[in-house]
């Protein structure tokens, strides 16, 4: 009896995991977004970078670079609320920014509220 109970258990986890259906995110900010900047000071330039790479459960890594060198990580949330993406920055001091995706222009780009350049796809 033991094993007809553990095989019929088996059974039902097997079916019952089969049925379950991830939902497909093809949202179309999903990828590498980059914002890229060169500063001078006296006889010295230092090249910035900051990269944002989003994924489809809706979280994310930020990362900035100083001539090619990795200085900052961090982990983000992103929500999509009709076509305004908000980027949350949980445990730093980073604000939290509100974009919208223009997906018009070649690149397409990350526009701020005021219609600056956040960032482009890479």
């Amino acid at each position: 009896m033991k094993k007809l109970f553990s095989l019929l258990l088996i059974v039902l986890i097997i079916a019952v995991s089969n049925c379950t259906d991830i939902p497909e995110n093809n949202d179309p900010i999903l990828g590498i977004w980059a914002r890229t900047a060169t500063l001078s000071e006296d006889s010295k330039s230092q090249n910035l970078k900051e990269e944002w790479i989003f994924n489809d459960v809706y979280l994310g890594r930020y990362q900035r670079y100083s001539n090619n060198t990795l200085t900052f990580y961090t982990d983000f949330k992103w929500s999509n609320e009709n076509g305004v993406y908000t980027i949350t920055y949980s445990g730093t001091d980073i604000e939290e920014v509100t974009v919208n995706l223009e997906e018009s222009n070649q690149p397409e780009i990350l526009a701020l509220e005021d219609g600056a350049v956040f960032a482009t796809r890479e």
